[in-house]
């Protein structure tokens, strides 16, 4: 162990606790007791050495010797309490009452040992407090005024003429003044060597802890121009940190949140934290394309004295909880939308169910009162006509109900073989052209000649035209027109129904084809229907593989177009089609219950 090491040990085991935790405050306790102790102890022990050459001392001199006591004093207060300006004010004390005692002995202001007064000053820069600064300097001046003011009045003792101009004791004093104030410059020196280095260490460590982060640190001017921003932001951004500086941030911020970015940064240079969200572009790799990502900056003033501060921020990629809160979002949407189809369906229901079946129950009723009510053979049959309508109409909304719920659980099994789409095409058309007659439309069919054999469902294909005909008639008012084309476009055949009737709202259309789903208020309950023709058709188009477009405009018309392969192939396993919207378990229950008591009804 070297002679430096055993002495700083020495000196740490006599620093105050307060000193032990903080390396700057132990580095300038250990710069104060040091040279006081060592130059005590160095003193004292010339001391013998002193009196063989110089015989017997006198008075002035055991003071002077017996004041170097007092270094050794001012170094156990610190030891004891800590308090470190409080050491330097007593070291500055010490310092000049020794100066005073020499001084007034051997010339005044004259004399050899007021160099040392500048001294005073200097040993309190060590302190690095203004305060003891302060005082040392008045103290050091009050002294050399003292010293001039009780020699020019003639108070001060009298000193013999030759030690006050002594030429070796001048030197002497200012010898080691000089050696003095180097040892005070070389400890300010190393102070400032291990501030400096202390310095280093917590910059390589906020630095080590910025470049691990994952969120990324930024410092803004007032004017929202970044002047640093951590490494992070490279894995974040994708481009290197150096491209965010200025306004290379603000540059990426998607042009929508701009003026909520600028505005938190804002408030937070008048002294407000604020925190935003906002959407900022990050670079994609090679190859890939760029996409914007959510961010959400936390912000504050650097100074919270200071009106106009600059911001420092912290910002953190929130992408995956905002995918999640529009998955929440949707989810909350999709639950009301079923509570909303359940009612609804619900709704639908009681009028399309009861409807038929009162007529069936009434009319039941009086052919079985015939007696009573006299009906005769024509009435009887009028009546049994109109009950046998009302269950092929109930029928109808069952079957309805019923493929839909297939097509939603992925049952509804549909048997693909080669069929001429034309001869299906027209023979839908002749079904519904009494009722478009009925209804004052006119229906036109342009299918031509040479329409390819398509291999599908046949029977899927006629429900396909006849809701998609029906619906057409159904929503054109009188001396409307619908037309019903059919082409071949590459390996597709293409269904088009449009009409000239009521249209639809732009709102509706991207609900076009959900279960029960009736479009447009103005025109709604004003047609019979429970909501599932489109449904049905938008279910056996994607078991085909095929595409259903709508297009329409309120009180212009509807065109409705299917495009169906001419080759389809089934799969292997029939999986429920995505194609088909799916109802909610809400709606489903009320389905299967509406069904079990149509059953029971019939």
């Amino acid at each position: 162990m070297s002679s430096l090491s055993l002495i700083r040990d020495c000196l740490d085991a006599l620093l105050h606790p307060s000193a032990q935790y903080d390396a700057l405050t132990r580095a300038r306790h250990r710069a104060f007791m040091a040279p006081r102790l060592l130059g005590s102890l160095a003193a004292l022990a010339s001391f013998p050495a002193f009196l063989a050459m110089r015989g017997a001392p006198t008075a002035i001199e055991v003071a002077a010797f017996a004041w170097l006591i007092a270094p050794i004093l001012l170094s156990w207060f610190l030891s004891r309490t800590g308090r470190y300006e409080g050491a330097h004010v007593l070291s500055s004390l010490a310092l000049a009452g020794l100066v005073m005692m020499i001084a007034a002995s051997t010339g005044g202001i004259a004399s050899f040992a007021t160099v040392w007064l500048v001294v005073i000053p200097i040993e309190a820069a060590l302190s690095a407090s203004r305060r003891v600064v302060a005082f040392a300097f008045a103290l050091a001046m009050i002294c050399a005024a003292l010293l001039s003011m009780l020699g020019h009045y003639h108070l001060l003792p009298f000193a013999d003429p030759a030690v006050a101009t002594n030429s070796t004791l001048i030197g002497f004093g200012v010898v080691s003044a000089i050696f003095y104030a180097a040892g005070l410059a070389f400890g300010a020196e190393s102070l400032a060597r291990t501030s400096v280095a202390l310095l280093y260490v917590e910059e390589e460590r906020y630095r080590l802890l910025a470049h691990n982060m994952s969120d990324v640190l930024s410092r803004h001017s007032r004017n929202g121009a970044v002047r640093f921003i951590s490494p992070a932001a490279e894995i974040m951004l994708g481009v290197p940190a150096s491209r965010l500086l200025g306004h290379g941030l603000f540059d990426r911020v998607h042009v929508a949140d701009r003026p909520a970015y600028l505005t938190a940064l804002s408030d937070a240079a008048r002294g407000e934290s604020r925190s935003v969200e906002f959407r900022v572009r990050r670079d994609a790799a090679r190859g890939e394309t760029a996409e914007f990502i959510w961010a959400e900056m936390r912000c504050r003033p650097l100074d919270q004295t200071a009106a106009d501060a600059e911001v420092v921020a912290v910002i953190r990629d929130v992408t995956d909880r905002k995918v999640q809160e529009q998955a929440l979002e949707q989810a909350r949407n999709a639950a009301e939308q079923a509570d909303a189809s359940k009612t609804r369906f619900l709704a639908t229901m009681s009028h399309e169910l009861r409807t038929p079946l009162n007529a069936i129950i009434g009319f039941s009723e009086m052919i079985a009162q015939e007696d009573v009510l006299g009906l005769d053979a024509a009435r009887r049959k009028e009546y049994a006509q109109l009950i046998n309508d009302s269950g092929q109409h109930l029928l109808s909304v069952v079957n309805g109900i019923l493929d839909m719920s297939k097509m939603e659980s992925g049952n509804f099994e549909i048997s693909p073989e080669p069929f001429a789409p034309r001869p299906a095409l027209l023979n839908c058309c002749n079904l519904v052209a009494l009722k478009a007659r009925e209804s004052g439309v006119d229906l036109v069919t342009r299918v031509p000649d040479d329409l390819p054999i398509v291999n599908g469902d046949p029977r899927a294909f006629k429900q396909i035209v006849l809701n998609l005909v029906s619906n057409a008639i159904k929503f054109t008012e009188r001396g409307g027109k619908v037309t019903v084309s059919a082409s071949v476009e590459g390996s597709r055949l293409l269904l088009r129904v449009s009409d000239t009737g009521v249209g639809i709202a732009a709102d509706d259309l991207k609900r076009i084809g959900d279960p029960f789903f009736q479009a447009g208020k103005t025109y709604q309950r004003r047609h019979e229907g429970t909501g599932l023709g489109l449904s049905i058709v938008k279910g056996l188009v994607g078991l085909h593989n095929g595409e259903m477009n709508v297009e329409s405009k309120v009180g212009e018309g509807t065109i409705v177009s299917v495009a169906l392969p001419l080759a389809f192939t089934p799969p292997a396993a029939v999986e429920p089609s995505s194609n088909v919207s799916t109802l909610k378990p809400a709606l489903r229950s009320g389905l299967e219950e509406q069904t079990h008591q149509v059953k029971k009804s019939a």
